[in-house]
């Protein structure tokens, strides 16, 4: 087999990306948009060793789960992989894609729940975030491109409500009637990002841009007061060339610098880079049954790492003794000492603005029967925090992770199903301080092949 031959194949699984796995000739190709039992002309586009690329040129026997994309985008554009699979079959995808991740990566073999769904498999996103850059001469505004940085233009967005269309079509309006540039990485000027965050059917839009003052920019606000009843407008100053969206400078032009809103009975604040997932429904089922696991009396003590805006910290000091909120983001954790004071909890939960990984030790010194929350971005734990919680091991430890990957080295690391030796992650004994309990999966994101993940671990001796 070499590249650019053309070969006929059927897809056995799903890989971890969401694209069709074929096996022949000693070789084993990826294929995107390839479901499994699916017969297809194959072209192979990349090939290292016994590991290939290919792109399906034809499907001679689709699968009874293919669908028709809503998203006329979808097959160019890097937001979504799974758009042509029914619903029914991404929710078994993602279930598996953390089972076989936690066996093959950490050697963990522990039942998987089924992948609890969304009730809006589209429009459920309340967070817009679009680059805008210039292609040929002219603006373009939408998505990257997967494993690239070439910018799709995209006019609407079917897992987005209808106001991003609106938005959309209101920016490209007002660029094109104030002759603004997109961003241009030659230069290293122009506007850069739009970022609308919804909350409690208020909103935060925020443009990013190499310049301070832009002009035209009460038009751009005239066009947007079409759309939102109420809304704020910040303009973000980023100067900076690296991938990073948001610069530190945030300058409001309307409006108030949070919205307020509630979730379980706690009000709750949301500025333009407070993290919040972009999926409430889920959410708030995901929380409610965090909330269930780590509180069992009011005499207990939560500690909420990465912590956020405070939510999650906030509902758990509702029912236990005192609750600890870890959060590194200043304006979150001032987002979570407002959220304190709003719902009388004054007595009851601690917002600490600072790294985990030297906020926890002390905290579990003090509060050695501590249920811990973890809520890590998409790398997971600090090695320093698996550390911590090796050497002060807790009765109950939870983790919520939206990459099954780095999910399954820290509950390997965690259980002794992984191991350091010098410097490296090898396989172990098995004889770790946690053993896992729970592990159930939500879609927070249906039309990819991101899931995230509730796992429960108990001390073993306890």
């Amino acid at each position: 087999m070499q590249k650019n031959d053309e070969i006929v194949g059927v897809a056995e699984a799903l890989g971890t990306n969401g694209e069709g796995i074929v096996r022949t000739d000693g070789v084993t190709l990826f294929v995107p948009y390839l479901l499994p039992g699916e017969r297809a002309k194959i072209r192979v586009l990349k090939l290292k060793g016994s590991v290939g690329y290919g792109k399906a040129l034809e499907v001679f026997t689709p699968a009874e789960d293919r669908v028709r994309p809503k998203c006329e985008a979808f097959f160019r554009c890097g937001g979504c992989q799974l758009q042509h699979l029914a619903y029914r079959g991404q929710l078994r995808f993602k279930a598996a894609l953390v089972r076989d991740t936690l066996e093959k990566l950490a050697g963990l073999h522990v039942p998987v729940a089924p992948c609890e769904k969304s009730e809006k498999p589209f429009g459920y996103r309340n967070k817009l975030q679009l680059p805008i850059g210039r292609r040929e001469g002219k603006n373009v505004i939408g998505f990257y491109a997967e494993r690239s940085h070439r910018i799709v233009p995209v006019r609407s967005c079917p897992i987005h409500p209808d106001w991003a269309e609106k938005v959309i079509d209101a920016l490209y309006r007002f660029m094109d009637t104030c002759g603004l540039d997109g961003y241009d990485e030659e230069s290293g000027e122009g506007l850069r990002h739009i970022v609308v965050r919804e909350v409690g059917k208020k909103y935060l839009v925020t443009l990013v841009s190499t310049y301070r003052e832009i002009k035209g920019i009460d038009y751009f606000l005239y066009l947007l007061d079409g759309i939102f009843r109420e809304y704020s407008f910040f303009l973000n100053v980023n100067t900076a060339r690296t991938n990073v969206v948001f610069g530190e400078e945030f300058l409001l032009l309307k409006g108030k610098p949070e919205y307020e809103s509630s979730e379980g009975g706690i009000l709750f604040e949301a500025g333009p880079n407070t993290f919040l997932q972009v999926n409430e429904k889920v959410r708030e089922r995901m929380y409610a049954r965090a909330l269930s696991l780590a509180v069992s009396s009011e005499e207990d003590v939560v500690i909420d790492c990465y912590a956020g805006g405070g939510l999650l910290t906030a509902m758990f000091a509702e029912h236990c003794g005192h609750a600890y909120g870890i959060e590194l983001v200043p304006e979150a954790s001032a987002c979570a000492d407002s959220l304190r004071e709003k719902n009388g909890l004054t007595a009851k939960m601690t917002n600490l603005c600072g790294r985990t990984e030297e906020l926890l030790p002390p905290l579990l010194q003090k509060h050695p029967q501590a249920t811990v929350v973890l809520d890590p971005p998409r790398a997971g734990l600090a090695r320093s925090v698996v550390h911590t919680l090796l050497a002060h091991p807790v009765e109950k430890l939870l983790l919520i992770s939206c990459n099954p990957a780095t999910l399954a080295r820290d509950l390997g690391l965690l259980t002794g199903s992984l191991s350091e030796r010098d410097g490296a992650i090898v396989r172990g004994d098995g004889a770790g301080m946690y053993k896992v309990t729970l592990v159930q999966p939500y879609d927070m994101f249906p039309q990819t092949k991101h899931v995230e993940t509730l796992v429960m671990l108990k001390r073993k001796n306890s």
